[in-house]
């Protein structure tokens, strides 16, 4: 499900957001996907803000593992 929001958001805000990137490129690593998500919160609209932000939580939800300098 994730994935395919995060296609589906990808090719909505591609060429207002996303314009210097390849037609056919999609985010396949973190960094890509964070990078992606954060073009889009920044040169989008206020309901791209809101789905990249849902998007993000989906595919990196926040972890209740202790960290290691705990």
């Amino acid at each position: 499900m994730a994935d395919d929001a995060l296609r589906a958001l990808v090719d909505e805000y591609r060429d207002r957001c996303l314009w210097f990137l390849r037609r056919d490129y999609y985010p396949s690593t973190r960094v890509e996907v964070l990078r992606v998500l954060d073009s889009i919160q920044r040169h989008g609209d206020r309901e791209g803000f809101r789905r990249a932000d849902e998007v993000r939580r989906w595919l990196y939800p926040p972890t209740s593992a202790t960290s290691a300098g705990s």
